[in-house]
């Protein structure tokens, strides 16, 4: 089974699927991205791929077309070199802000022998439904179609292959110059066929629509401007278009570490990342998708103005995104169970009040007026942070083992309170600033005396804990403390010296082998940048931004034994905090501008 890290992601901001270094296509879930999968090899060896590759031995390198998310794969033989494009069609004609709107649900991979002759196999093994089900194929007018279940695949092709169950296999040989083009089109059951579009069409429409989106959001002139970029394409193929929907990840289940339990259904929205989701878009010059992003926020949290407020939701705003497990999986290198669905969306967590206000303050000169809809959402959230904030919840890392009183919450509850505060005007009669202002003065108080711990000179993760929590981090980032306070500067030093090695910073005090988690040492990057100490800042940020995969793509967590990328893949968070990070950085090396 591939590395996590041999992947490159394909996005049409609608799905995704992930290609391997090697040519195979291991994870396709059209449509959605929590859809069911057409090809899921990356769970199990029988759960469908389809791979080109040369027949003879190769060497190979890869790279993203330049401000694309289409990537170019290039194999070199003893007899030649071949080269393999891959991308998911956007629309025809999409253009600029607007692509992914109209995405025809196409994977295209077009093979050409760039120097040399070169033998090529193919085999394509569609598993429908998680691999559930292996397809009749039958031949139309429009190519060979797969059908089963709720699916309906057609593929057509320049080349001719051979039929076998559920897939296609062949062989055929390439001359300097020579090309085969294949797209394969998903659609439900109920969907009419359309006629074949022409691949070749698509794959330079799909380069154009890309570059002329990348053209638009060149805003960051900073440091680390092409991770920025690359990072920024990131989100938006990690965006579902119809709604603005940002995901947390384009997988399910790939393993917190080898072999365990922990794996998660990553393929929601999380409200949990909201504030640092938008504060990226900004940086990134995405403005359009920021707002979107509020929107979908607000929309499908709006009925729950007077109740608790999940930290996720589905794609198109679903509230019950509840677990099952697909035990026909044998999981990443057996790493079971294999879910579907994530429970996290039934916890208790109290971050998410401070995540909403925070998105409405970094909007605030974009939304104009807000809909009484919104407004009446805003102060029933800062009420909500005003009466709950004592409350025990189960913190922004979703433990499943209890509820506590997590510091992190705490200050999110603080920054409901002021952004509440701050936004009152906008709120209308609902405002209840007095309330809010001895609220925010109690959480206030509360962090500063039973969030400190003198017996280890820092901030930890929980109220009557000793024990370390990276998230405490987010201290001076959204501005409870000034970034060179004493107690800031003292808890990043305990962070750095029990939490990190190699700049690499797991999330809490003495849990063995857990893994960095990436976003975390982004968070010290930043923090040390606001606490002045901009060169040590730079150099957290180069050695976890070393650990992302030859074409920019960072996991979830690294390992902290080799440095392999692990956990789901590619992570939204962690390439939020990458920008981010940046973009503290730029404003501490230049302050002013």
């Amino acid at each position: 089974m591939a590395a996590i890290s041999d992947y490159a992601l394909l996005g049409d901001c609608q799905g995704a699927a992930l290609v391997a270094l090697d040519g195979s296509i291991d994870w396709w879930c059209p449509a959605r991205f929590d859809a069911p999968s057409v090809f899921a090899r990356l769970l199990d060896p029988a759960a469908g791929h389809w791979s080109i590759r040369p027949r003879a031995e190769y060497t190979v390198t890869r790279r993203y077309i330049e401000d694309t998310m289409v990537v170019e794969t290039e194999f070199r033989t003893g007899d030649g070199l071949l080269r393999l494009t891959d991308a998911l069609a956007l629309g025809a004609g999409e253009r600029g802000h607007h692509i992914g709107y109209g995405s025809p649900h196409v994977l295209l991979r077009h093979v050409e022998a760039a120097r040399g002759e070169v033998e090529v196999d193919v085999e394509l093994a569609a598993r429908l439904e998680y691999g559930r089900i292996i397809p009749q194929s039958t031949p139309t007018p429009f190519g060979i179609e797969f059908v089963g279940g709720a699916d309906r695949l057609t593929l057509t092709s320049d080349r001719h292959l051979g039929v076998q169950d559920g897939g296609i296999a062949g062989r055929f040989t390439l001359g300097e110059g020579e090309s085969a083009m294949f797209a394969l089109r998903h659609r439900h059951a109920a969907d009419v066929a359309t006629a074949p579009l022409d691949g070749r069409a698509a794959l330079r429409g799909t380069v154009a629509g890309w570059r002329s989106w990348a053209a638009l959001h060149q805003g960051y002139q900073g440091p680390y401007r092409a991770h920025v970029a690359r990072s920024a394409l990131v989100l938006q193929a990690l965006t579902f278009q119809p709604t603005g929907a940002v995901i947390g990840a384009a997988t399910t289940s790939l393993p917190e570490q080898i072999g365990g339990k922990a794996n998660w259904d990553y393929r929601f929205g999380w409200l949990r990342d909201g504030s640092l989701t938008l504060k990226a878009l900004w940086v990134a010059a995405c403005p359009d998708e920021g707002r979107r992003f509020f929107e979908w926020i607000a929309s499908s949290a709006g009925s729950l103005a007077k109740g608790p407020i999940p930290v996720m939701f589905g794609v198109a705003g679903e509230h019950d995104l509840s677990a099952h497990r697909l035990e026909h999986l044998a999981g990443y290198c057996d790493s079971r169970p294999v879910r579907v669905g994530n429970d996290a969306w039934k916890q208790k967590q109290l971050d998410v009040l401070g995540e909403v206000l925070e998105c409405a303050w970094i909007l605030r000169d974009q939304l104009g007026p807000l809909p009484p809809t919104t407004a009446a959402l805003l102060s029933a959230l800062t009420d909500r942070a005003a009466a709950a904030w004592q409350e025990p919840d189960a913190g922004i890392w979703e433990g499943r083992e209890g509820e506590r009183d997590y510091l992190t919450s705490k200050l999110m509850c603080w920054v409901a309170l002021d952004r509440g505060i701050k936004l009152a005007d906008r709120l209308g009669a609902d405002a209840s600033m007095d309330r809010w202002k001895a609220a925010r003065q109690e959480v206030r108080t509360a962090i500063l005396t039973r969030g400190w711990d003198d017996s280890v000179e820092a901030f930890t993760g929980a109220f009557g804990s000793g024990h370390l929590d990276a998230g405490v981090l987010l201290l001076p980032i959204v501005g409870f403390l000034p970034g060179d306070d004493e107690r800031v500067v003292a808890t990043l030093d305990a962070i750095e010296q029990d939490l990190s090695s190699d700049a690499l910073v797991q999330r809490w005090t003495n849990t063995g082998n857990e893994s960095a988690f990436v976003v975390c040492s982004y968070w010290l990057a930043a923090g040390r940048a606001l606490a002045g100490q901009v060169d040590r800042a730079k150099e957290i940020f180069e050695a976890v931004t070393t650990h992302a995969n030859d074409v920019g793509l960072l996991s979830e967590e690294i390992d902290r034994r080799d440095g392999a990328l692990i956990g789901n893949f590619p992570q939204a968070l962690s390439h939020i905090g990458l920008i981010n990070a940046a973009w503290t950085i730029a404003q501490a090396d230049t302050p002013g501008q």
